[in-house]
């Protein structure tokens, strides 16, 4: 879950800020790939490495990384597919329903097994998300 979210919500910023900078799609998707590879292997590592299981009982430090890293990797790269469309308004578009699902799904998620009321985790993780697009549209919009 937490890979999930945050490949989801950190690299929103880099994709949102180079897509409005240059209009290029094209650079979006590889800023976004290059970040969801890079928030996976740096969330696999900093999870193997965090625990090794035995005081916590956690379980295996290799396999919570893993699934962590692929997590981090799969909630990025979700709404980084949708630059591969040429035309900027509609892969910002794309991307952006993209988003929005992912939104719900996680929201889904936190309330089917962790039993946190869906309303309450939607708005928590939508909030959080438009920060870090508004923020980064901001500086895509100054670039």
């Amino acid at each position: 879950m937490a890979g999930l979210m945050d490949g989801s919500l950190s690299t929103l910023a880099p994709i949102f800020a180079v897509a409005l900078a240059t209009h290029q799609p094209h650079y979006a998707f590889f800023a976004g790939l290059a970040s969801a590879i890079g928030a996976g292997v740096s969330m696999a590592f900093s999870e193997g490495l965090s625990d090794t299981g035995d005081l916590t009982g956690r379980g295996n430090p290799y396999l919570r990384g893993s699934i962590t890293g692929a997590g981090t990797f799969l909630g990025g790269v979700l709404h980084t597919l949708p630059f591969l469309i040429p035309q900027l308004r509609a892969a910002l578009i794309v991307a952006v329903v993209v988003v929005g699902f992912e939104l719900l799904v996680l929201s889904w998620i936190r309330w089917r097994f962790f039993k946190t009321g869906f309303v309450r985790s939607f708005v928590s993780i939508t909030l959080g998300g438009a920060i870090i697009v508004g923020i980064s549209a901001a500086i895509g919009a100054a670039g």
